[in-house]
Protein backbone atom coordinates (compact mmCIF):
# COMPACT_ATOMS: atom_id res chain seq x y z
CA UNK A 1 0.00 0.00 0.00
CA UNK A 2 1.22 3.82 -0.94
CA UNK A 3 1.18 5.75 2.50
CA UNK A 4 1.21 9.60 2.90
CA UNK A 5 4.45 11.45 3.13
CA UNK A 6 5.45 14.99 4.28
CA UNK A 7 3.42 17.45 2.21
CA UNK A 8 2.40 14.38 -0.01
CA UNK A 9 -1.46 13.13 0.57
CA UNK A 10 -2.56 10.11 -1.60
CA UNK A 11 -6.07 9.83 -1.88
CA UNK A 12 -8.35 6.74 -3.02
CA UNK A 13 -11.53 6.69 -2.03
CA UNK A 14 -14.07 3.93 -3.43
CA UNK A 15 -17.18 7.01 -3.67
CA UNK A 16 -14.54 9.41 -6.06
CA UNK A 17 -13.68 9.45 -9.66
CA UNK A 18 -10.03 10.32 -8.50
CA UNK A 19 -7.47 8.35 -7.32
CA UNK A 20 -3.62 9.52 -6.67
CA UNK A 21 -1.04 12.04 -4.92
CA UNK A 22 -1.81 15.70 -3.97
CA UNK A 23 0.95 17.97 -3.37
CA UNK A 24 0.43 20.81 -0.70
CA UNK A 25 2.73 22.80 0.11
CA UNK A 26 2.17 26.37 2.57
CA UNK A 27 4.96 28.60 2.67
CA UNK A 28 5.31 32.23 4.08
CA UNK A 29 1.37 32.59 3.29
CA UNK A 30 1.10 31.23 -0.07
CA UNK A 31 -0.33 27.43 -0.52
CA UNK A 32 0.51 25.59 -3.65
CA UNK A 33 -1.59 22.40 -4.36
CA UNK A 34 -1.52 19.70 -7.21
CA UNK A 35 -3.42 16.68 -7.55
CA UNK A 36 -1.01 14.18 -9.83
CA UNK A 37 -3.82 11.23 -10.96
CA UNK A 38 -3.01 7.66 -11.51
CA UNK A 39 -4.55 7.39 -14.12
CA UNK A 40 -2.91 10.75 -15.88
CA UNK A 41 0.54 9.01 -14.96
CA UNK A 42 -0.14 5.73 -15.62
CA UNK A 43 0.08 4.49 -12.05
CA UNK A 44 0.23 5.23 -8.38
CA UNK A 45 3.87 5.11 -8.48
CA UNK A 46 3.89 7.26 -11.56
CA UNK A 47 2.02 9.62 -9.97
CA UNK A 48 4.01 9.35 -6.36
CA UNK A 49 7.40 10.15 -8.51
CA UNK A 50 6.09 13.12 -10.77
CA UNK A 51 4.92 14.77 -7.60
CA UNK A 52 7.94 13.53 -5.76
CA UNK A 53 9.95 15.17 -8.01
CA UNK A 54 7.45 18.32 -7.99
CA UNK A 55 8.07 18.84 -4.41
CA UNK A 56 11.91 18.80 -4.68
CA UNK A 57 11.53 21.46 -6.99
CA UNK A 58 9.20 23.64 -5.18
CA UNK A 59 10.51 23.61 -1.77
CA UNK A 60 14.32 24.13 -3.64
CA UNK A 61 12.65 27.43 -5.01
CA UNK A 62 10.96 28.39 -2.32
CA UNK A 63 13.29 27.97 0.69
CA UNK A 64 16.37 29.80 -1.74
CA UNK A 65 14.20 32.68 -2.29
CA UNK A 66 13.75 35.99 -1.08
CA UNK A 67 11.53 36.74 1.06
CA UNK A 68 9.48 40.74 1.17
CA UNK A 69 7.63 41.69 4.95
CA UNK A 70 7.86 37.23 5.19
CA UNK A 71 6.08 36.86 2.21
CA UNK A 72 7.19 35.18 -1.02
CA UNK A 73 7.99 37.64 -3.71
CA UNK A 74 5.47 37.74 -6.53
CA UNK A 75 8.26 36.31 -9.26
CA UNK A 76 8.78 33.25 -6.89
CA UNK A 77 5.18 32.54 -6.48
CA UNK A 78 4.97 33.08 -10.88
CA UNK A 79 7.41 29.78 -10.62
CA UNK A 80 6.47 28.23 -8.15
CA UNK A 81 2.95 28.09 -9.96
CA UNK A 82 4.68 27.31 -13.83
CA UNK A 83 6.80 24.39 -12.16
CA UNK A 84 3.57 22.80 -10.97
CA UNK A 85 2.28 23.27 -14.18
CA UNK A 86 4.97 21.78 -15.97
CA UNK A 87 5.01 19.15 -13.52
Amino acid sequence: MLESRKNLTRFTYETTAFEGWRLCVSRAGTTFTKYFSDKAYGSGKKSLTASEKARTQLLRLIDNSRRTNGKLTKATVEKAHRILKEA
